[in-house]
C-alpha cells in the first residue's frame, strides 16, 4: 500500500508509534484520519490517533516508552489528564505532530486490537483496524469529518461485514441513548448498495 501524498508529514510520526505499539506486544492500532486515509480517501490530517489496549495504571510506563521513541507529553499535567479522560496527549518531537493515545477497555476495544492488521505503507509497516472497525469506530465519534470518512471507506472497500457494524453500532446506539449513531449510519450502508 503505497502512503498517500497527505500523510507524508506523518511518515516520521507513524513510525515512531508503530515502534510504540509494538513495545505494547502489538495490544494497539492506529485510528483516526491516518486509518481513514488508508483504508478510505486520503484526506488531510494534522495528527494521529492510536488506540492501546492499557490502564491508567500503565500510564507511567506509557510515558517512558514514548520518550524513547521520540514522543513527549503536549500537557504539563499530561499524566493527570490521561487519568481523568484516559486520553494521554503527545508530541512528536521531531515534527511536532500530535499524537493521542486513547487507553482501551471496552470489549469492542480489545476486539478492534485482536482483529487489526499490519499494512505496509510505504517504508513501514502499520497497525490497522479492519475497514468494519473503523466504520464502527467513526459511526461512534459521529462528527461531519467522521460521517464523510465512513462514505469514503464504505466506497473504498468492496466487502464489508455489514452484520459486524450493524450489531456494534446499534449497542453503543442503546447504550449512549443516541439512536442516530446507527440511523445516519444505516442510510449510508443503503446508499451504497444503490
Amino acid at each position: 500500500m503505497a502512503a498517500p501524498d497527505v500523510l507524508e508529514p506523518l511518515a516520521a510520526p507513524l513510525a515512531a508509534i508503530q515502534r510504540l505499539i509494538e513495545q505494547f506486544d502489538n495490544r494497539g492500532v492506529i485510528i483516526g484520519g491516518v486509518a481513514a486515509s488508508l483504508l478510505g480517501r486520503p484526506r488531510l490530517t494534522a495528527d494521529a490517533d492510536v488506540l492501546l489496549l492499557l490502564s491508567v495504571n500503565d500510564i507511567p510506563r506509557l510515558l517512558e516508552l514514548a520518550g524513547t521513541v521520540g514522543l513527549q507529553p503536549r500537557l504539563a499535567n499530561a499524566m493527570e489528564f490521561a487519568r481523568r479522560n484516559r486520553v494521554l496527549l503527545l508530541q512528536h518531537v521531531a515534527t511536532g505532530i500530535g499524537v493521542d493515545i486513547s487507553l482501551g477497555l471496552l470489549p469492542f476495544e480489545v476486539e478492534t486490537v485482536e482483529r487489526s492488521v499490519e499494512h505496509q505503507v510505504g517504508a513501514v509497516r502499520l497497525r490497522l483496524p479492519t475497514p468494519e472497525d473503523l466504520i464502527i469506530l467513526k459511526a461512534i465519534a459521529h462528527r461531519p469529518k467522521d460521517m464523510l470518512d465512513i462514505e469514503a471507506v464504505i466506497a473504498a472497500q468492496e466487502h464489508l461485514d455489514k452484520k459486524r457494524i450493524a450489531s456494534w453500532v446499534r449497542q453503543f446506539a442503546d447504550l449512549l441513548e443516541v439512536p442516530e449513531l446507527w440511523t445516519d449510519l444505516e442510510r449510508l450502508l443503503r446508499k451504497s448498495r444503490s
